[in-house]
């Protein structure tokens, strides 16, 4: 899958680096694109609102980050588990009605989640960096902003409100713009999680140095449909070069049973990343106890 951006100007300048934008037909061709259309214009009133010269500067004030993959290599089970924090989807609409991220993301804590993922994005998941910035405050484990990112402020950003780490989508981002943006994360002492769909996506992001930490996303992001196959086939494909460099992957979306964790855990994965299945039950730390099989 590849995603189109919309900028029509042949340059845009993040302040680190120019990126040449593609001219696209009118209409995205699924949600990702209309996403990513959309972002450019949402990152574009952020930069207006606060220039990336005064938000670096914001960034040198910020408590250090925590060691997002080492948190989840340290885990005591051998399946770590990075539990989102998530009000809506674009196709399930809302998911959670009585959502209050803190108390969310204590009792995610409380039931031995590794790790918590925040959704951002405003628009379509109905997430906020307030509430990143609010569950850093309260909550010791570290954090994943999860974001649509396009840019290097986006990033910088992120670590202004306390994200410990970044999701970086390989149908997103060109690799030459996944080699720099790593790099400025691990700069800023963050953990990139780089997220890829298919064999072609995990091929590109295998050629770039320094990749620690891999997300397999099970939910194809043109259609929506899921499978865990997608993990197990990814994994049987690329599993020895993964050992090799000691890479670790993380299983997303489509996981709702211990069956299932088993099943990806076969596969190699040795870590999760869950949000629907959880966030939509009513005791979160009995709900994290029942995926592990207690």
């Amino acid at each position: 899958m590849q995603i189109r951006r919309r900028n029509p100007n042949p340059k845009v300048n993040s302040g680190e680096v120019e990126y040449r934008s593609k001219i696209p037909n009118t209409e995205p061709n699924n949600i990702l694109e209309e996403i990513i259309w959309y972002k450019e214009v949402e990152v574009e009133g952020m930069r207006d609102r606060l220039p990336l010269l005064q938000l670096r500067e914001q960034v040198q004030d910020v408590a250090p980050p925590l060691d997002f993959l080492a948190a989840l290599r340290h885990c005591q089970t051998d399946l770590a588990l990075i539990a989102e924090v998530k009000k809506a989807s674009p196709s399930k609409g809302v998911i959670k009605a009585d959502f209050n991220p803190v108390a969310i993301a204590k009792a995610y804590a409380e039931g031995g989640a590794s790790c918590l993922s925040v959704l951002t994005d405003s628009k379509f998941f109905q997430g906020s960096f307030d509430n990143l910035s609010l569950i850093r405050a309260e909550v010791d484990l570290p954090l994943l902003c999860k974001e649509f990112i396009i840019y290097p402020y986006q990033i910088y950003y992120a670590r202004a409100q306390g994200a410990d780490a970044v999701l970086l989508i390989a149908a997103v981002l060109e690799n030459k713009d996944l080699n720099y943006f790593v790099k400025i994360t691990k700069a800023l002492g963050m953990t990139p999680l780089i997220e890829v769909h298919t064999l072609e996506e995990l091929d590109r992001v295998l050629e770039i140095p320094g990749v620690e930490l891999i997300g397999i996303n099970n939910r194809n992001l043109e259609d929506f449909s899921v499978s865990l196959q997608t993990t197990t086939d990814l994994l049987t494909a690329r599993k020895e070069m993964l050992e090799q460099r000691d890479i670790m992957i993380v299983s997303e979306s489509g996981l709702h049973t211990a069956t299932d964790l088993n099943t990806v855990k076969q596969a190699g994965a040795k870590a999760v990343l869950i949000g629907e299945s959880l966030i939509k039950q009513d005791d979160l730390v009995q709900a994290i106890r029942r995926l592990r099989g207690a």
